[in-house]
């Protein structure tokens, strides 16, 4: 398995490990993934329940946790750890800055477009920029847009295929959509970096992700142009997860038909595993709920039957009742409980 580049940072698995809120992925699988030569990645959100204070509000709170989570991180390894800030999150220029001033090696952004994202790069900062798209246009328009304004170019482009957990950047129909499978997208952003990469003599590397979860897939992906892989779902069963036992045991349950695609309340599709409370929304028996936190720009307060903050909060504390676990397409496959490093070992056997 080749290394991966992302600017001066050598990766020597290509494996990033998918940020995960809310508090699935910080600092003890960040960390962990790191140790193994692949990139460990502290999901931002909801950082502020996890890490609550009573004397600060839920936005202070999640940047203080922030804080915490990167340190706590770079205490465990000397390897590559990254950040995943949603562009959604209200607070997202002030994470941003914490995470650069916290000397992050990457920060990965999605969930809308991170159009303005160098502007936040500070001198003599060596953070690398990698934003989360779903097709060539939208790589194309980063990659004008951070040229004209910035004179910079993405580091790496993370490519997210309709497969992948949580919030998905597709609309229902094109979900399982030939023209919009992972290697259709694959080659679509392929063509619309090559255009930057020849011009400004650049590499500007790909990585795939959205239901990969075996050493083949990675092989086949990359056989295909991937410069490396994101994986998320592979790691929720490892013991290093940051997520309780109750939400790991709900993949290990899960068939592939509790695989299931949810309206979030933050406006866009995302892919769960089927439980009692997702059936409740579906009923109509969760009624609206005032916001508590003001996390998610796009969250509608007015029509939004739960807090999807607070149900994720609650999955990764174990209160399945009041919550549900994200997960990849694939997410069902989890038959045990392993380590990082078993993880690793199987994925890079199957690889050869």
């Amino acid at each position: 398995m080749k290394t991966l580049q992302i600017g001066n940072l050598v990766i020597p698995i290509p494996i990033i490990q998918g940020g995960m809120g809310v508090g699935v992925s910080m600092s003890g699988l960040a960390s962990a993934v790191a140790n193994e030569g692949g990139v460990g990645v502290i999901s931002a959100a909801g950082l502020g329940l996890v890490h609550k204070n009573s004397a600060l509000d839920y936005l202070q709170a999640n940047i203080e946790g922030l804080k915490k989570e990167i340190r706590l991180a770079k205490e465990k390894t000397k390897g590559v750890l990254g950040v995943n800030i949603m562009v959604a999150m209200s607070n997202f220029e002030e994470m941003v800055k914490t995470a650069v001033s916290e000397k992050i090696d990457i920060i990965f952004s999605g969930a809308g477009l991170p159009l303005d994202l160098p502007k936040f790069l500070t001198k003599d900062c060596k953070t690398k920029l990698v934003p989360i798209i779903s097709s060539g246009r939208a790589a194309k328009l980063i990659c004008d847009r951070w040229k004209s304004r910035y004179d910079y170019l993405p580091d790496a482009i993370v490519l997210e295929g309709p497969k992948a957990g949580g919030h998905l950047g597709f609309k229902r129909d094109q979900l399982d959509n030939a023209q919009f499978t992972l290697e259709v997208l694959l080659k679509d952003v392929k063509e619309a970096v090559a255009e930057f990469e020849i011009k400004y003599l650049k590499k500007i590397p790909i990585i795939a992700a959205g239901g990969l979860y075996t050493g083949s897939d990675i092989f086949k992906i990359m056989e295909q142009g991937a410069d490396g892989v994101q994986m998320g779902t592979r790691f929720v069963t490892t013991t290093e997860c940051d997520a309780s036992d109750k939400f790991k045991q709900a993949y290990i349950d899960a068939s592939e038909k509790d695989m299931e695609i949810i309206q979030s309340p933050v406006g866009l599709p995302g892919r769960a595993v089927f439980n009692e409370f997702i059936d409740k929304v579906k009923q109509g028996l969760k009624v609206p709920v005032k916001c508590p936190f003001h996390c998610i720009k796009t969250c509608d307060v007015t029509s939004s039957p739960y807090c999807i903050i607070s149900a994720l909060y609650n999955a990764y504390k174990g209160n399945m009742e009041k919550g549900y676990a994200f997960g990849g397409c694939n997410a069902y496959l989890a038959t045990k409980i392993t380590s990082v490093k078993e993880t690793f070992k199987e994925l890079l056997d199957d690889y050869k």
